[in-house]
């Protein structure tokens, strides 16, 4: 993945490559929403706003035109704009120039029935708003039933209704507007050459693994997180007589594998790690970094796991961090900072009240990465325990307590102080001890 710095005086031009209507401010507020957060949303709604008058082209702005539109800094407006390319509502193209200019191709959202019947959008929307307003929506955008039985077709066809006279020969009308709806893109998890050698041809058709059959097994590999192995046996599984793939069935199937190896679950964002994108550059060094590093490279699950001494993590603190990463939809790498502050100064305790109190002024803070997460808890305590006195208590929950020890990072010398070899081992052991 390329990253492009992007300036304020940088330049970019909106183009609409599609038809939009208030249909489509729908989809994207009901349906794409809960997925991409209101930032990306509003976002979208601004880049339109940018357009002409025939909503077709923007005139050349700058991206401080957007900083102010949007009263947010530009950090903030990346990231969102790149949720926006990741569900396919825009697409980005750059030119490299004394001052940089991007432009900024919009796309329409799908249509709610290929919405809520895709593998990845239909599961991450069902998972960050829960079944009950899942099910909600779905009634929203179900068409009526009506019972034709009874009655009889009597539409005329065109020929019927028109008569065909001499006129001017027909013109091709190119490069007109037209609906273009934007496309979920996967990096391919799923080695089709594997797969496919791995069945026997008498077994399959040749039209079996055409494009549309590719992209569902491998939207499948990636959300239910299934290897090559195991998706051999499932889609041979799912062939039907005509030896091609039954896509019902492979989404039935892939669906029970995943529960069958989770005890029952469905996939959920607690086990996703830190989204690339928000991820801090490489290169540091400092035991800060490795920090860093290591809370962007665990899912939460496995950083709550690494704190139990033995077993699995109780149910009612997987619940409590399940909440916030699909109620409050926080990142997973600002999840495990949350958790590592307040076992630190809880005496190893996760109380709901305390960690939902902090992560709602997170989530009004706009926290997203796990170092603004890291600087934000620094701060906060610094207030709380100027605002205290030195040696008072702090209350946390129903009880009062002696502050604890801070964590590791509170401590300024770390930017600074490079790991040595042996900390580095010891740190990787840790990490791998927690992803094993």
């Amino acid at each position: 993945m390329i990253e492009i710095t992007v300036l304020p005086a940088d330049t970019y031009t909106v183009i609409n490559k599609t038809i939009l209507n208030e249909q489509d401010r729908k989809l994207i507020t009901m349906l794409y929403q809960p997925i991409i957060g209101y930032t990306a949303t509003s976002l979208y709604f601004t880049l339109i706003d940018d357009l002409d008058k025939r909503e077709l082209m923007s005139d050349d702005l700058t991206h401080h035109h957007l900083m102010s539109t949007m009263q947010l800094k530009l950090d903030k407006i990346v990231i969102a704009r790149k949720k926006l390319e990741g569900v396919g509502l825009l697409r980005t193209y750059y030119k490299k120039d004394h001052v940089n200019n991007f432009v900024y191709l919009l796309y329409s959202p799908m249509m709610a029935s290929d919405f809520l019947n895709h593998p990845i959008l239909n599961v991450v929307l069902y998972n960050n708003l829960g079944k009950k307003e899942y099910d909600k929506i779905v009634d929203y955008f179900k068409m009526p039933r009506i019972n034709l039985k009874d009655y009889e077709d009597i539409s005329l066809s065109f020929n019927e209704v028109y008569s065909s006279v001499s006129g001017n020969p027909f013109v091709e009308n190119e490069n007109l507007i037209k609906e273009e709806i934007g496309k979920i893109h996967i990096a391919d998890k799923i080695d089709f050459e594997l797969l496919i050698s791995s069945i026997p041809n008498q077994m399959v058709s040749p039209r079996c693994f055409n494009e549309e059959t590719k992209s569902l097994i491998n939207s499948l590999a990636y959300i239910y997180n299934i290897d090559d192995l195991h998706m051999q046996g499932l889609v041979r599984n799912s062939l039907n007589e005509k030896g091609l793939v039954d896509k019902t069935e492979l989404r039935k199937s892939c669906r029970n594998f995943y529960q069958f190896e989770n005890n029952g679950k469905l996939p959920t964002l607690i086990y996703s790690k830190q989204p690339e994108y928000l991820k801090a550059p490489e290169g540091d060094h400092s035991k800060w970094a490795k920090m860093v590093y290591t809370f962007e490279s665990v899912t939460p699950y496995d950083f709550l796991r690494s704190k139990y001494k033995t077993g699995e993590p109780s149910l009612r603190d997987l619940k409590l961090i399940e909440n916030l990463l699909v109620d409050l939809k926080m990142n997973p790498g600002v999840v495990n900072v949350l958790i590592s502050y307040v076992l630190k100064i809880n005496n190893q305790k996760l109380s709901k009240n305390y960690v939902e109190t902090i992560a709602g002024q997170w989530k009004r803070l706009n926290v997203e990465t796990v170092e603004e997460a890291m600087r934000i808890s620094e701060k906060e305590h610094k207030r709380l325990k100027k605002h205290l006195g030195q040696n008072q208590t702090v209350k946390v929950g129903t009880k009062k307590q002696k502050e604890e020890s801070l964590p590791d990072w509170f401590d300024k010398n770390l930017e600074n102080e490079e790991m040595t070899e042996e900390e580095k081992r010891e740190l990787d052991q840790i990490l791998n001890s927690i992803t094993s």
